[in-house]
Formats: C-alpha cells, structure tokens, sequence
C-alpha cells in the first residue's frame, strides 16, 4: 500500500478531532454523573437498576437507548453505575445498548433502511444485550471488575491539595476536581486508542472494505464485523459509510455487522475500558458485540 500525503492528512485530522471531541464528552459526562450522584442516591441507583429486579434489565436497556452516547462517552456514565453499586448485569445491558441504540442511530437508520430493518435492528440489539447482561452476572464476571473501579478519586481543591476545610469548597467545586482526577486516570488510554483508530482510519481505504467484505464473499459478514471494531466511527457518519461502501458493492448482510461491531465497540472504547475490567471481561465484551454482528448480518441477509 502506498501512503499518501492524504491519508496522513486524514489520520491527523482524525486525531485532533477526536481528541478534542471525546475530551469534551468525557469531562461533561463525567461532571453530569457527579452532579446527579449529588441528586439520586446510591440507594435508589440500586432499587432501579437491582439485577434482583428482573425489570432492571430491560429499564437499563431503554436508560441505554435514550441516552445519545458514543461507545467512549457510555464509560464514564458506567463507572458512576459502578460506584453507585447497580446490579453488575443490568451495567451490561447498558454498555451495550447504550451506543448501539441511541437516538441518533435509530433516527439514520430508519432515514437510511426504513422502519423495517430499523425495528429488526432494534429488537436484535436490544434483545442480545438484555441476555448478555444476564448471563455474564449469572457467569460470575463481576470478579474481573478490577477493584479501584469502584473508588471515587479523592476530592481536591485549594490549587490542587486537599483542603484543610471542606466548606472552602463547594460542591460544584469538588464535583470537578472528582471529575478531573478521573480524566487524568484514564487520559493514556484515551489518547492511546485514539491514535490506533485513527491511524486504521486513515489508511485502510473504504475500496478495500468493500471488496473483502462483498456479496460475494462467503466470510464478508464476520470479516465486516471484525474490520467494524478498530474504527471508531460516530453515529452520524457510521450509516452514511455503510450506505457508501453497500453502493461500491458490499453485501447488506455484511454492512448490518459492520455498522454493529464499528457501533458496539471501538477500539478506543476497548482501550478505555481496560481502566476498568480485566483482560476476561474485555474478552467477553468483544465476543458479544462481535457474536452480535456476526449473527445480526447472516440473519438479515437471510430474512432480508
């Protein structure tokens, strides 16, 4: 492969929006959870999402369809989950979901594919994170949370050391500081993935995809899943590609589990996350989204 001058551009430019964008997302998300913890207690994060309470699961797979997050900016909201101790399968169900359903991807897909296939899009996603959230609890994975994930960073104020009085600080204040020292935390992860991303972005050529992953090709839905997770494609440009790359000859079936897999999980969310899990939990993870693909793909070019 030749590398040009454009693609260089395009990975770099790929990487500066990025980085700035997910930054942005990350800090606001991560101050909104906080300011919510101040709100809704624990105790009540707890009777809602209970893994007790079998309502849990389909109320976090609808908490993850309304809430407009990328795969990266569903962590944060993950990790106040964690520390307001939610049920651990009801957490899955809403990592899951919450990228693969959002609004806005709902929205395109029903622009782009029509009611149809947006309702089969829908029940699939919705119904495979519902189970996988299940059974992962009912497995045992919880013990592959690593166990700082649980432990809210020391609130700081005063130019960066503790304060002597808590009241020298208010509460939107140490909020921040919270919210800071998360970022700081999980900042070498994100820049890491994003830099993998964008380098794959930028130098894997969409005639390429389309032609491993072409009607043709017998394996082109597992390859297009698989080819799905190293982008980290928004929702807003994830369809408008899919829709491109079926035009250049790339199967439907094929363009469903690439739009999963590249929905589900990027490889910056992927790297993320490993703030947070194990290696057996990120395994586990990347083998739903890519079984998620894999068999929303063949089962759509077979019903469709």
């Amino acid at each position: 492969m030749v590398i040009t001058q454009q693609m260089v551009f395009d990975t770099l430019n790929m990487f500066a929006f990025l980085a700035a964008e997910l930054t942005v997302l990350f800090l606001l998300i991560s101050y909104l959870v906080g300011v919510l913890q101040e709100y809704i207690p624990p105790s009540r994060i707890q009777s809602i999402l209970s893994s007790k309470n079998g309502k849990g699961y389909v109320v976090a797979g609808f908490l993850g369809a309304i809430t407009p997050f990328c795969s990266c900016s569903t962590i944060p909201f993950l990790k106040g989950l964690l520390r307001a101790n939610a049920g651990f399968g009801t957490m899955m169900v809403f990592l899951f979901a919450s990228p693969l359903l959002n609004p806005i991807i709902i929205g395109l897909f029903a622009v782009t594919f029509g009611l149809k296939v947006t309702a089969f899009y829908f029940v699939i996603a919705m119904g495979v994170s519902i189970i996988a959230g299940y059974l992962l609890e009912k497995l045992g994975f919880e013990k592959y949370i690593k166990p700082e994930a649980y432990i809210a960073p020391e609130n700081k104020g005063c130019g960066g050391s503790p304060c002597n009085k808590a009241e020298s600080v208010s509460k939107w204040q140490k909020i921040w500081y919270s919210t800071w020292e998360d970022f700081k935390k999980v900042l070498p992860y994100l820049m890491g993935g994003i830099a993998l991303g964008s380098m794959i972005y930028g130098f894997m050529p969409t005639g390429f995809v389309a032609s491993v992953a072409n009607g043709n090709n017998p394996f082109a839905v597992p390859v297009a899943a698989v080819i799905g997770i190293p982008l980290y494609i928004r929702a807003e440009a994830v369809i408008p590609l899919s829709t491109a790359l079926a035009a250049k000859g790339m199967g439907l079936g094929a363009v469903m589990a690439l739009i999963i897999g590249s929905a589900g999980a990027s490889l910056t969310e992927v790297v993320l996350l490993k703030s947070i899990f194990k290696n057996k939990m990120i395994m586990a993870f990347l083998t739903v989204i890519l079984s998620m693909a894999v068999g929303a793909g063949y089962l759509y070019s077979y019903l469709f």
